[in-house]
């Protein structure tokens, strides 16, 4: 029998928790919280706190070393949803972005071309303002993952 299905949040900046908390208890999903330091959780025995502690990528870590199928893995990161993919999770950008393994490549070059750029001293425009938008499709695409794995069998 497959592991359960768990999600895996990395929580320091995460916009969502709310929406996580919400599709988990409808689906009775676990949900793994990781952040650099103390974070306020709801008291409920199926979300869990894990303080990774203030190292650079030290909740990066954590979660990549707990990531497997089964899991969801909610990040911004995208070297962290790389990470995720090649572990076989799912990754779910907090704007309901889905990465996959067809799009993680361009998503990482991307990343890179922008990241050179601000090196080099150009001034980039960042990330849009996050939207109403946004929390909706994060709703549909997490609770889509969560019923494409139930259908794969995991629980």
């Amino acid at each position: 029998m497959p592991d359960p299905i768990e999600i895996l949040v990395d929580a320091d900046a995460c916009p969502v928790k709310a929406e996580i908390y919400r599709v988990a208890a409808r689906h009775r999903v676990r949900v793994v919280m990781v952040s650099g330091g103390f974070l306020n959780i709801p008291i409920d025995p199926m979300i869990e706190r894990v303080i990774a502690g203030e190292g650079f990528d030290a909740a990066d870590d954590r979660i990549a070393e707990r990531a497997r199928p089964g899991s969801i893995v909610i990040t911004a990161d995208v070297p962290l949803a790389a990470r995720a993919i090649k572990a076989g999770a799912e990754a779910i950008g907090s704007t309901g972005r889905p990465f996959s393994e067809a799009s993680i490549g361009m998503a990482l070059a991307m990343r890179n071309l922008m990241d050179d750029m601000r090196a080099m001293g150009e001034r980039t425009s960042g990330p849009k303002p996050f939207s109403a938008r946004d929390r909706s499709a994060f709703l549909s695409a997490l609770d889509e993952a969560i019923v494409r794995l139930k259908r794969r069998g995991f629980v």
